[in-house]
């Protein structure tokens, strides 16, 4: 299924809607705008296997490029909004891009097409859509010549999308093209479909930045689809309830932080939105506290389906609602792949026992430019097998539960303490709007453990606010696994995705250890 194919057969039906401003476009226009984009690739000779960088906001131009390049047999890099020039240039630089196509509403484009030719790059083009931008050429000059039918050399291109570096520089997963015709059938749509029983009369939400591997990948299979999908330029509690009101959404994918920042409204306003229309919430991306998922439920019924997987497509997991009440916490079976618990060794696990997960058997990922890291995230005995360094265990049906990520375990005294189950102790009270809880310098065990604090309120930061978090902390957990003290910070380093920048606070005391 494609696109296309609902341009010849609901030529006017909407293929996405900007949920603010009502901006729209049909799919016989996609298919029109996506032919005339591909063309101007091949008139840049951009060619089949070559790499191109989208840096533009959530927008209906989005799109056109996406399948543009798909059809151009592009791989296509979509790039973090809120970069530094320096940053997205390491980005451009390590996939190997030979075209950028920006805006002038991206903070950091006006400076990187300023300096593009001091930092020794390999794009040949830079192209800037609306609001013109000194360095860049006008994207819209090259499109209007191009023609709206489709290039003669058409062949099925995918995105290359860079981890979020929460844990070190950011990763380029490179999946191999799967070939044959753009509008071939697809595993996302047979996947998707299978799922969550969604039809061509469905409607999408996208709350999040398209420049993510999810939100991007469940746009375009909402559009393979036939759906319709409707896109925040930016989440908020009140404009996503907006648009499943006025839009009447019937699926989405969220984050567990959207659910806490809906779940924080004030009730009354909260329940005054007519959601009725929603079937399935689907999230995934960062892990959801049990009381938060339940809350949910208990607002908008057992609708809330969830999944595990990474960008690197290795292997997967879902649970449906029912199955989660069942088994509180688990995010599912393995739905593609073998699922694998091994230790440090390699050496598989029983049931019930922590340790890294790795998936067999469903892709052949690497890390672009990096072979340590590709080689580092293989089984040491069974190298087809594959991890992207998350910890969890199974239980006696093979239900997966997490416990963290490899690179966020504190050692304190030689004992593991996994953070993720003291944040999501603390996010019961409602004083906390967000934590990380981290490993701090301590003389004698080496680590210890901190908790770095969101406020809900910051007037309430401070000495009281600390003493009752501790004592919270000592009334649940043993005194190996408690913070040792509380920081207060107005706002934590959470991408728009959910996921925290926890490297970035745990540098934060380490720098100051002296290294001599």
């Amino acid at each position: 299924m494609h696109p296309r194919l609902f341009a010849d057969s609901h030529p006017h039906k909407a293929a996405a809607i900007m949920a603010d401003s009502g901006e729209s476009i049909s799919f016989a226009e996609l298919e029109a705008a996506a032919n005339r984009a591909a063309g101007a690739l091949r008139a840049l000779d951009i060619k089949n296997g070559d790499t191109v960088a989208y840096w533009i906001k959530n927008s209906l131009d989005y799109f056109i490029l996406y399948w543009a390049g798909q059809r151009a047999g592009v791989y296509m890099v979509p790039t973090p909004t809120h970069l530094s020039p320096e940053e997205a240039a390491y980005i451009f630089n390590d996939s190997s891009a030979k075209l950028l196509i920006t805006a002038g509403n991206i903070d950091g484009a006006g400076a990187f097409c300023k300096q593009a030719n001091e930092l020794s790059l390999g794009l040949k083009h830079i192209k800037s859509i609306g609001t013109p931008i000194e360095g860049a050429d006008s994207w819209e000059a090259i499109i209007q010549d191009q023609t709206p039918t489709p290039i003669a050399d058409e062949q099925s291109g995918f995105h290359l999308v860079y981890s979020s570096g929460t844990t070190g520089k950011p990763k380029g997963v490179k999946l191999p093209f799967v070939g044959g015709n753009v509008t071939d059938s697809n595993f996302w749509v047979d996947r998707n479909k299978g799922r969550y029983n969604l039809t061509n009369d469905s409607v999408y939400m996208c709350p999040a930045p398209l420049y993510h591997a999810a939100p991007l990948l469940f746009s375009v299979t909402a559009q393979r689809m036939g759906s319709t999908v409707i896109v925040l330029p930016k989440f908020t509690p009140e404009a996503a309830l907006s648009a499943i009101e006025d839009y009447r959404v019937t699926y989405t994918q969220m984050v567990p932080t959207m659910f806490v920042r809906m779940l924080r409204m004030d009730e009354k306003y909260r329940l005054s939105y007519d959601v009725s229309s929603l079937e399935s919430i689907i999230h995934a991306a960062a892990p959801c506290p049990i009381h938060i998922k339940k809350q949910m439920m208990t607002w908008l019924g057992e609708i809330i389906h969830e999944y595990y997987a990474g960008s690197e497509a290795n292997g997967s997991t879902a649970i449906t609602p029912a199955e989660w009440l069942d088994r509180p916490g688990s995010v599912g079976r393995a739905d593609r792949g073998i699922l694998h618990i091994c230790n440090e060794e390699g050496d598989e696990l029983p049931a019930g026992e922590n340790g890294l997960i790795y998936f067999e058997g469903a892709s052949n990922f690497t890390y672009l430019n990096d072979p340590q890291k590709t080689k580092d995230a293989r089984h040491p005995k069974h190298t087809e097998w594959t991890t992207i360094g998350d910890i969890g265990w199974v239980d006696d049906d093979g239900y997966l539960y997490l416990t963290d990520r490899r690179n966020f375990v504190i050692i304190s005294g030689g004992v593991n303490i996994y953070p993720q189950e003291i944040e999501n102790f603390l996010l019961q009270n409602t004083r906390v709007a967000d934590v990380a809880v981290v490993g701090v310098p301590n003389e004698d065990l080496g680590e210890e453990v901190k908790a770095v604090v969101q406020p809900t309120n910051w007037s309430d930061a401070g000495a009281p606010l600390e003493t009752e978090l501790l004592e919270f902390c000592r009334e649940h957990f043993s005194h190996v696994k408690c913070p040792k003290s509380i920081d207060f910070l107005q706002a934590l380093p959470r991408q728009e995705n959910g996921k925290l920048y926890k490297k970035a606070i745990r540098e934060s005391y380490w720098k100051k250890v002296p290294t001599e």
